[in-house]
């Protein structure tokens, strides 16, 4: 079947990760550099990390499922290194999100005869052009074409019994973009957050498009709610972590918005609210603020 890989036309950053692609030509070298790695959960159960947001894989008897693909250009290494894993074709992906480093690899993995699962509203945005507000710069993400486009769809939650597991898919409202997905593992205790949870910097907001600092916050406290101090937290970005680093999360930017909220409240501007420093607690771990505090302070000062 035909595959779709469209030109690159990248900002200044993959969205969600710390480390800046400064340049097009850049990030075409990294994903033909870049192999893929993986973490082993359990047996048959694996997070894998390309170019893009971190993959999921689970690998038994019904076939394998993945959350998250990535770019085209890394389908290829990851569906080798999935079958070194002892897997075959991939019979399943969802999307956690509709932006292009997590979902553009719907344009292999479509045409291929990839069932694609997403939420409702990560359906609508993948049928038109959008554009994404990186600050620094903008990135269009054209309309998907069929082939590519999510099959499957949901709108608060889903339940998937596949190798021998109950998966949840779960969403809370707008909160890194208004389509996101929790995917929750209940056999092996590990939830996939997509970017609704960093772990390699400050979180991005996709503000022009309806997400929110509030509803970050609102999201990963509702599914906090759905685990248990033994879960596994796969973020969108960065290094696999615990339930206690979710907790953290939340308490962070609970603390930043509410810092941020005061200030608006007193007419601050973006200037004056940047000027103030609110995430210098966090700065030294998490890194340059300034994209995310564009972000958030759009986001609760939108009417």
């Amino acid at each position: 079947m035909k595959s779709f890989v469209r030109p690159l036309i990248v900002g200044t950053a993959v969205l969600g990760t710390a480390p800046a692609f400064a340049q097009v030509d850049n990030l075409v070298e990294q994903m033909r550099t870049t192999p893929i790695t993986t973490q082993k959960i359990a047996d048959n159960f694996h997070v894998l990390f390309g170019v893009g947001g971190n993959i999921i894989a689970s690998i038994g008897s019904n076939g394998t499922l993945i959350v998250d693909g990535e770019f085209p250009q890394m389908v290829p290494k990851y569906k080798a290194k999935i079958a070194e894993l002892g897997g075959g074709k991939i019979e399943f992906v969802i999307n956690t999100h509709w932006h292009f480093d997590h979902s553009d690899g719907n344009l292999t993995l479509g045409p291929e005869g990839t069932w694609i699962v997403a939420n409702e509203n990560s359906r609508q945005m993948l049928l038109k052009n959008n554009v994404i507000n990186l600050v620094a710069s903008k990135r269009e993400q054209p309309k998907y074409p069929e082939a590519a486009l999510p099959v499957i769809t949901y709108d608060n939650s889903m339940r998937f019994h596949f190798n021998g597991e109950a998966i949840d898919l779960l969403h809370y409202g707008p909160a890194h973009t208004t389509g996101d997905t929790a995917v929750v593992f209940r056999n092996h205790k590990t939830v996939h957050m997509g970017d609704v949870y960093n772990n390699a910097g400050y979180p991005f907001i996709d503000a022009d498009n309806g997400g929110s600092l509030n509803g970050i916050i609102e999201f990963s406290s509702k599914v906090l709610a759905q685990i248990d101090s033994d879960y596994i937290v796969v973020p969108g970005h960065g290094p696999v972590a615990k339930q206690q680093d979710l907790v953290d999360y939340v308490a962070m930017l609970t603390t930043i918005r509410d810092r941020m909220k005061a200030l608006i409240d007193t007419g601050a501007t973006l200037q004056q609210v940047t000027a103030a420093r609110l995430t210098s607690d966090w700065d030294k771990k998490k890194g340059d603020p300034a994209s995310f505090l564009n972000r958030a302070y759009t986001s609760l000062t939108r009417k």
